[in-house]
């Protein structure tokens, strides 16, 4: 943050984007696309602020969908068909599906067996591609590591012969998390092993998401040589769809501190929202969100807190910080980088209100999106 917030008109909680973030962002993946040629598009599992959506699609080339409502959502908000990828479709909603995609990946050959007269005799042309799995990934948490053993995400190399299904235009593999452009160096050794023959039989290849390319230090010239390879090699169209790399670092949780207690010498300062609720990577990754002002870590001389969520659940918590004055009931504590993934996977588990959703326009202005109350609790149950 390089600007000063004025936090008495922010409600608590609250997620925060800083609109001047996002622009660059967006300008940054912008540049990464013309340079390189390929379509990057904006994955909604990692960021579904729509009331941005129009500000992103003057970046990118359109956005992928995983389910039936993010699908509808891409057309209603960003006025575009969706690139849509299901683990599994369910009958009752794949014609409805089809109206909103450009784009269809079957995760199984059943899938599209099941499919694929459907969409073959659809009034207008969908472009159908296969999820593979090439058996590699540099991805230390299982929770997140779609090549493992037993996945049941993509298709193994044995169970595709030399020449793809009927109406197959495109192979689409995801098995990277946060990662930089060498590891999808290392990730493509394997899947043209694999998968090499094939290419040569399709338009595009998608690399969905973990294209890390907002982070400090990301390699982008190294990224668009491997994207420029691929086009040349095999005459196709690459697509990337990073989800955290579009609003990576473009804004915060807003907290605030109800109450500070003493358990056996640990004190610890419990706030009005959740890590189990409202940040539940930080327990399923996990990680430690950095929080403005404080150090991630016990340390001498300092004040040492941990940092409680307002659940009942005895793990909702993170330790531990240290501060350089004590805190106090009342005090802000604000949590950096919690835009993307984090607000889309939110709960109202113990009926815990959701956090506010705003934005801090270019301007310095601060502009409240959306509130939560009773109704949101109630509609979820």
């Amino acid at each position: 943050m390089s600007v000063p917030v004025d936090f008495s008109k922010i409600p608590s909680p609250a997620y925060v984007l800083e609109e001047r973030l996002l622009k660059r962002n967006l300008e940054l993946i912008r540049s990464v696309q013309e340079r390189s040629g390929a379509s990057i598009i904006l994955a909604l599992k990692g960021f579904s602020m729509y009331r941005m959506f129009p500000l992103v699609k003057e970046y990118l080339s359109g956005a992928t969908a995983s389910s039936l409502n993010e699908a509808r959502l891409i057309v209603e908000e960003m006025g575009c068909l969706a690139h849509s990828y299901c683990p599994a479709y369910k009958e009752e909603e794949f014609n409805e599906m089809m109206e909103y995609s450009s784009h269809l990946t079957f995760n199984s050959l059943s899938q599209y067996e099941l499919y694929k007269d459907r969409v073959l005799h659809h009034r207008e042309k969908i472009s159908m591609g296969l999820r593979i799995n090439p058996e590699y990934a540099e991805v230390e948490t299982d929770m997140y590591n779609p090549a493992i053993r037993g996945s049941r995400l993509g298709i193994t190399r044995n169970l595709l012969g030399d020449t793809l299904p009927e109406g197959i235009e495109g192979l689409h593999s995801h098995t990277l998390c946060e990662n930089d452009s060498y590891v999808l160096e290392r990730t493509l050794v394997h899947i043209e092993e694999k998968f090499g023959d094939l290419l040569h039989q399709v338009k595009w290849l998608n690399l969905g998401g973990g294209h890390l390319m907002t982070r400090a230090g990301y390699d982008h010239e190294h990224l668009i040589g491997l994207i420029g390879r691929l086009r040349k090699k095999y005459n196709i169209e690459v697509i990337l769809e990073p989800g955290s790399a579009i609003a990576w670092e473009t804004g915060f949780l807003r907290s605030k501190v109800l109450d500070i207690v003493d358990s056996l010498g640990v004190k610890v300062a419990i706030l009005d929202t959740s890590f189990a609720a409202h940040m539940p990577d930080t327990l399923e990754m996990p990680y430690k969100p950095k929080v403005w002002g404080a150090d991630p870590e016990a340390l001498p001389g300092k004040h040492v807190y941990r940092l409680g969520g307002m659940t009942c659940l005895a793990g909702d918590y993170m330790s531990e910080y240290s501060f350089d004055a004590p805190l106090q009931v009342g005090d802000t504590l604000v949590f950096n980088d919690m835009i993307h993934y984090t607000m889309v996977k939110t709960t109202t588990f113990n009926g815990v209100g959701l956090p506010a959703i705003g934005i801090i326009r270019e301007n310095g202005e601060f502009e409240l999106l959306k509130s939560f109350g009773y109704e949101t609790f109630k509609d979820r149950i």
